[in-house]
């Protein structure tokens, strides 16, 4: 079953000094050497190359070309598909709005990246964002916990 990998999990992964570091690092390490498709997003990715450079928001940041140099093995798997809009895009938000029920301000990242799971009938993601459990057509698994 494919499933896509949160922005969180990805920065816990490259974030030595996060409490859930090596729980983060083994679960992408188990993924890119496992047998399953997965997925990301360009939001997802985006976001990460954002936070992971930002001095106020992470710990140690990297430079730019680091943060890329660390998407870029994620990327190279022949098991990572990035999700991208298609033509039923739009329906699905405007149906998932309702749904979901005044979505504003921060969720809308997280609105984003469930409809694109929706429009590719992927049923999973790994994140430790617990907003992505108003999305009821979601299974959110959090990999950083023990």
């Amino acid at each position: 079953m494919r499933f896509l990998v949160d922005t969180n999990v990805l920065l816990h992964a490259v974030n030595r000094d996060a409490p859930s570091h090596r729980r983060a690092r083994d679960a992408l390490s188990s993924w890119l050497a496992g047998s399953v498709p997965w997925c990301l997003s360009w939001n997802v990715l985006y976001e990460f190359l954002r936070v992971a450079t930002h001095r106020r928001v992470f710990p140690r940041p990297l430079r730019a070309s680091a943060a890329f140099d660390f998407l870029s093995v994620l990327l190279d798997s022949d098991l990572v598909t990035v999700l991208v809009p298609t033509e039923r895009h739009a329906p699905l938000l405007k149906s998932t709005i309702a749904e979901v029920g005044r979505p504003a301000g921060n969720l809308m990242h997280d609105l984003h990246t469930a409809v694109l799971m929706r429009e590719h009938g992927v049923p999973e993601i790994m994140t430790a964002d617990a907003d992505f459990l108003r999305f009821g057509f979601l299974t959110v698994t959090d990999p950083t916990r023990a």
